[in-house]
């Protein structure tokens, strides 16, 4: 698919993925709230775990693709769930943001202590590609030993850059999309929660909705401060294992500050591949039964062991 709207819409809307016999695990968090996490096993002792986008979960295709792929190569997989993404209300006014890595973090301290993985990898799409990279940068030479190595696809590692893109008149589909659903988990939170929500529909951009909403709520003076406190690219040069990293130029989500050669060329374990077609978690590829990031991602994943 040579256009990148084409490229983007047409996996989301069409694509049929084989169904994955989820097996359910809640984690009751540390500030009284919960984390779904659903697991497809194989008997394996290595897993891997998946990193949902804005507004996604565990049962998008793009996910369920990246499972398939993994298990039918002998992997376990943990797809988890964000903060009020499983189909139920987390409890608290917090949810999840794109610098979220707290929640993560214990995902990866549960599996280790469970004793029966011998390595651990990370996948993650677009914001949940972001967590991924700040996660693995900001931990440094301290990250887990488990964790073996990382992909991130379609990541908006500056997130000020993707987020100007996303205001471009040909985004606007997109940007209302998520802007509407965002609303509905705010408006559902509103009776138990004091959210002034007078004039919403006056919000038309992630700046207008992160200064109002997102910032505020965690912890974050404005969009602009959650925006640099949290993207990404900055914490590319303190990665300490394997990290692949694909954007497609066509993107409609990325904004040049998110293709980070500088890094890749100065960094011997970070990879950055910018295909020039794919769109925004796409790269569809016909008759090959796993679109072409899954392939991709597995086979980086897998040469590492």
């Amino acid at each position: 698919m040579r256009n990148g709207h084409i490229a983007t819409i047409y996996p989301s809307l069409f694509r049929r993925v084989k169904s994955v016999p989820y097996s359910r695990t809640r984690l009751h968090t540390p500030d009284g709230d919960f984390l779904d996490l659903d697991f497809s096993r194989t008997g394996s002792d290595r897993i891997v775990i998946i990193l949902h986008g804005l507004e996604g979960n565990a049962a998008r295709p793009y996910v369920l693709g990246m499972v398939n792929s993994f298990n039918e190569g002998g992997y376990d997989t943990v797809s988890v769930n964000f903060r009020s993404c499983s189909g139920e209300p987390n409890l608290l006014l917090r949810s999840y943001h794109s610098g979220e890595t707290g929640d993560l973090h214990m995902v990866v301290e549960y599996l280790a202590a469970s004793g029966q993985y011998k390595s651990i990898s990370l996948i993650g799409f677009s914001l949940g590609g972001n967590v991924t990279l700040k996660y693995v940068g900001e931990r440094g030479k301290d990250l887990h030993p488990l964790i073996k190595g990382a992909v991130g696809i379609s990541v908006p590692c500056d997130l000020k850059s993707g987020a100007i893109e996303l205001e471009r008149r040909s985004n606007y589909v997109y940007m209302q999309r998520f802007i509407r659903e965002l609303g509905e988990k705010l408006q559902a939170k509103q009776a138990k929660f004091d959210i002034n929500l007078d004039g919403f529909n006056t919000i038309k951009t992630f700046r207008q909705f992160d200064d109002r909403f997102t910032a505020p709520i965690h912890g974050y003076e404005n969009a602009e401060t959650y925006w640099a406190a949290c993207s990404s690219r900055q914490f590319i040069p303190q990665i300490n294992i394997p990290v692949l990293l694909v954007n497609a130029l066509d993107d409609p989500f990325l904004g040049k500050g998110c293709y980070p050669y500088e890094e890749a060329a100065a960094h011997d374990l970070f990879v950055f591949e910018a295909p020039k077609y794919g769109g925004h978690v796409g790269f569809a590829e016909w008759g090959a039964g796993r679109y072409w990031s899954e392939q991709r991602a597995f086979r980086f994943i897998d040469d590492l062991y």
